[in-house]
């Protein structure tokens, strides 16, 4: 194995040498850490940085809030600790006051509604507007860099869960995001990218020698995040994702939900690299709590073959079909993002029909992203 260094570490290794002189703003969490474990933030400071303020995204600096999030104070350093998940989402002009550059260095998980890239790309077009660098500190993409899945948000769809029109697993690391979001939204922001060294596209997180720390309170484990371009692609509908279990996006169900007829509905589909199996289970917290939801719990058989945002568009076919009146299929838009899709899909459309039309969209995604990569 390899030894892979994420855009920390390979900062470090140069002595920070983009950094000296200016005044710092870190935008990170708990997953800004280096390869020993350091947080970033400690690195940067031993390393003579500058920092000036911090910035914290959904979910808040520790990692562990699952509410709108406060500002505060670094108990360590004494910094003010900017919450870009609560009044504001972007860094405003009194917050980049005393900031020179803005650096970003937060672990992402390869799908476009988990909201840090949205975190990254406003707060590329408040650096652009207050002439403000940016210098992003790249991480690995967890579930590879090869696969891209799903269709692309609708222009008049984005949202702080869909900041951008890229496909739901869309294959790139956060430094290659940024190249993308600095020539389609924020032509004029000054960008540096500073890339991960020893990564392959192909790799997974477990084949980098890298230590996982869960990235959200319900991404526990790199089969959730494998799981979760499909699985949690339905949770704004009247479904559990397994919130408040012991395996968030490895369980999905509800209290109405004929999971007996779901499952045989997925197996005669066949679809790659996963298997399911029904079962009931009691949440604790979030959607359904303290009821029992009849569902299914998903293991990846081969994760090379399985295609996660395919089985979150035969779930959601099937349970047009076999739940017409309680699904709440309109909610499925607030995460798909993507008009015509939804529509074939509130129209009976079969799974086959709508993951044709959603890969055709993630082949031209892929034709384009082309110029932004940066891994072999």
């Amino acid at each position: 194995m390899s030894q892979v260094l994420n855009g920390i570490d390979v900062l470090l290794r140069q002595g920070c040498k983009p950094l000296n002189g200016l005044r710092v703003g870190l935008i990170t969490n708990h997953t800004g850490l280096t390869r020993e474990g350091k947080p970033t933030w400690r690195g940067l400071l031993e390393a003579g940085v500058k920092l000036t303020a911090l910035f914290s995204p959904e979910h808040g600096f520790a990692g562990i809030v699952d509410e709108p999030v406060k500002d505060a104070r670094h108990p360590e350093t004494g910094l003010p600790i900017y919450s870009l998940y609560g009044e504001h989402k972007a860094p405003t002009a009194e917050m980049l006051r005393a900031v020179d550059v803005l650096v970003f260095d937060i672990q992402d998980i390869g799908c476009r509604f988990y909201t840090y890239i949205s975190t990254l790309g406003l707060a590329m077009e408040a650096a652009a507007q207050h002439s403000v660098r940016v210098v992003v500190l790249d991480r690995v993409n967890p579930i590879n860099g090869v696969a891209v899945e799903g269709s692309l948000t609708d222009p008049d769809k984005r949202s702080f869960v869909a900041y951008h029109s890229i496909p739901l697993r869309h294959g790139m690391t956060v430094g290659e995001l940024a190249r993308l979001f600095q020539a389609e939204r924020a032509p004029k922001c000054d960008l540096q990218v500073i890339p991960c060294s020893g990564w392959k596209r192909e790799m997974w997180y477990d084949q980098t020698g890298l230590r996982w720390v869960n990235p959200s309170p319900n991404m526990r484990s790199l089969t959730a995040a494998t799981l979760y371009p499909g699985v949690g692609l339905l949770e704004f509908t009247n479904l559990s994702v397994g919130r408040g279990t012991d395996a968030p996006f490895e369980l999905f169900g509800a209290p109405w939900l004929n999971a007996d007829a779901l499952a045989q509905h997925l197996l005669k589909r066949n679809l790659p690299g996963f298997a399911c199996m029904p079962v009931q289970f009691t949440p604790s917290a979030s959607k359904f709590a303290g009821e029992m939801c009849n569902g299914l719990r998903f293991t990846v058989v081969d994760r090379r073959r399985f295609q996660p945002v395919l089985l979150g568009v035969e779930i959601a076919c099937a349970l047009h079909r076999l739940h017409p009146r309680e699904w709440e299929c309109e909610r499925l838009m607030t995460l798909l993002t993507d008009s015509k899709a939804y529509e074939m899909i509130a129209q009976g459309a079969v799974g086959d029909e709508v993951w044709a039309y959603m890969q055709r969209q993630a082949a031209a995604f892929r034709r384009k992203r082309g110029r932004y990569l940066l891994y072999g």
